[in-house]
């Protein structure tokens, strides 16, 4: 697993400061640990954003949403896990409360993480099962479209997309499709996309082709604005991992208009963000899984040794302070 994915599942600090948590003299903050307790920070701050937008909404799930979220993540249970060859203690996630809101952007952030995770595992076996194949990163577009009309075209998106794939020309032996909406550069519209890794065998159709293939199966009058990226034999497909199960809207988009995130929760309900086909699906299924755990595997621990730690959500100071 890379760095990236690691450096979710635990917090490192120098094994001097563990007599500073266990007097709680100097240590009052997560963010004081490291920088991960920032980014903690950061996404349940905007967190108590959203909630205020759909607490002052009229519709009743909103407001049930607002209720679930203020209780996300208020209480973090860490353990103290000493690491003596590297010098280091950990701090492992043992237990926190997430509401699971699609929206919520510290349930969001864990659902990435844990999608990313798995997939880090699961690839280089992938990789070894199919050592001739190759890897492509496509990013397939349309144009702008306004933010009450997504719904629409995300689903000619995705059904053009079966389309694609039911074609004789289409060489992809396995895929991962995940769908991202950003917010057009007028502010107001909405700028769907695909991102798909594709699993393809060692000869494959030229970017034009996808062009021209991905307009035909859209079915619409115009060039569309296609992006291909062909992965290096020496490189492991893991490096688009973070691209392609990344967040399905950035987070700064979710915080920034509340009128526009409200209509894209509606334009989003029961949409899908991940979708995994070909022969790809015995091994990665799980990334489609609706209730998964955001709790890494890696970060649960059946240990009694070591003290445990908790940290709670201080709305006031917008941080997470040791209790």
């Amino acid at each position: 697993m890379s760095a990236q994915a690691s450096d979710s599942n635990f917090i490192a600090f120098n094994i001097s400061s563990q007599d500073k948590f266990q007097q709680n003299l100097n240590v009052q903050s997560l963010s004081e640990v490291s920088r991960i307790g920032k980014i903690w920070d950061k996404h349940r701050a905007n967190t108590d954003k959203v909630l205020h937008y759909y607490a002052k909404a009229d519709e009743n799930s909103f407001q049930q949403y607002a209720w679930r979220m203020r209780m996300c993540s208020e209480l973090l249970k860490f353990q103290l896990v000493p690491d003596e060859s590297e010098g280091i203690l950990k701090l492992k996630l043992l237990d926190a409360r997430f509401c699971r809101v699609r929206h919520c952007p510290v349930c969001q952030w864990r659902r990435s993480l844990m999608w990313k995770a798995r997939a880090y595992k699961i690839l280089p076996q992938v990789v070894t099962d199919y050592p001739k194949h190759r890897w492509l990163f496509v990013t397939l577009t349309v144009k702008n479209c306004q933010i009450e009309e997504l719904r629409e075209n995300l689903d000619s998106m995705n059904k053009a997309f079966k389309r694609f794939t039911e074609l004789k020309v289409w060489t992809g032996k396995g895929w991962v499709k995940s769908i991202e909406v950003t917010k057009g550069r007028d502010g107001v519209s909405a700028h769907p996309h695909l991102h798909i890794l594709v699993m393809v065998p060692p000869s494959y159709f030229s970017h034009a082709k996808w062009i021209a293939l991905w307009q035909q199966c859209l079915r619409i009058n115009y060039q569309p604005i296609i992006h291909t990226s062909a992965i290096a034999k020496h490189h492991n497909p893991s490096l688009l991992i973070p691209e392609i199960l990344k967040y399905q809207v950035k987070e700064s988009d979710l915080v920034g208009d509340r009128e526009w995130f409200l209509e894209l929760t509606r334009q989003l309900h029961k949409s899908r963000a991940i979708a995994v086909g070909g022969i790809l699906r015995q091994y990665m299924r799980e990334l489609e899984e609706k209730n998964q755990d955001l709790i890494d595997e890696s970060e649960e621990t059946d240990e009694v040794d070591g003290e445990s730690l908790y940290f709670r959500w201080e709305r006031k100071l917008q941080r997470f302070n040791i209790e």
